[in-house]
């Protein structure tokens, strides 16, 4: 990562720290109970001196959160590939996949854990309808978006619509997948919670709603940052992934 780089992030960081320091002085200075919002000394703390239970917890949610968006992408890949192949498919197919975003994932986790039980599998479903919808929804877009000019181009090169597809339109479309891709590695892990809070035995949700019933705020504080790293490091892994795969493109040049 370069100085320019590093020096893009910056504000934020100072914005961050800024923030903590303000809480904790706010906190300190007895204008709100610790009891209700700790200071963020007391949260550290908190996670470390749980960590023992919070590591095993957060293992669960990383699994669940790891293969839900595997599955949502290879899915995802899969429809909008035959969405772009297809326009009857698109008509068919494209009203329902818009329709099954207004269906509160709330409400449909409670019937996912009583066809699927308390395994992996209700919460793995539930991560995969949260990422499937951005996935799917921008890698066909950017296969519809591609250049009219170098389509012609292989048509006058006798290409077939297989070769076209692999050649151009493809990796045309790899920037608005791996813009997908990091809106639904965001979503994954607010997914797996999700699915944890309506049941399970293990996992990030589970253990913030027992520390929520408990009255120990800190706890649940300690969990939600937790779940916040937790999503950071999947944005950041599809970050690299894209600067990994995309060095020609011009949205990875500009960050060098």
């Amino acid at each position: 990562m370069t100085l320019k780089r590093l020096a893009g992030y910056g504000p934020a960081f100072v914005l961050a720290v800024a923030i903590l320091l303000i809480w904790q002085l706010i906190v300190k200075g007895h204008l709100i109970t610790a009891t209700i919002l700790p200071p963020p000394t007391a949260i550290v703390q908190a996670l470390l001196d749980n960590w023992d239970v919070l590591s095993v917890h957060t293992l669960q949610t990383t699994m669940e959160t790891v293969l839900g968006l595997g599955i949502a992408t290879i899915l995802g890949v899969v429809l909008a590939i035959l969405l772009d192949l297809s326009p009857w498919i698109r008509r068919a197919v494209y009203p329902l996949l818009i329709t099954s975003q207004t269906i509160p994932m709330v409400a449909l986790a409670p019937l996912l854990i009583i066809w699927f039980g308390l395994d992996l599998s209700p919460k793995i479903i539930v991560v995969a309808l949260y990422c499937f919808f951005p996935i799917a929804v921008a890698f066909a877009d950017g296969l519809a978006s591609t250049d009219p000019e170098l389509m012609k181009l292989m048509q006058s090169m006798k290409a077939t619509r297989w070769q076209a597809l692999w050649l151009v339109r493809l990796p045309g479309a790899m920037p608005s997948f791996f813009s997908g891709l990091r809106i639904a590695a965001t979503y994954s892990v607010t997914g797996a919670i999700v699915g944890e809070y309506v049941a399970a035995q293990q996992g990030l949700g589970i253990y913030m709603e027992l520390a929520a019933r408990s009255n120990v705020v800190v706890l649940v504080f300690a969990a939600i940052v937790v779940t916040a790293v937790l999503s950071l490091l999947l944005f950041g892994l599809v970050s690299l992934l894209e600067r990994i795969a995309l060095p020609w493109h011009q949205s990875q040049i500009s960050k060098r």
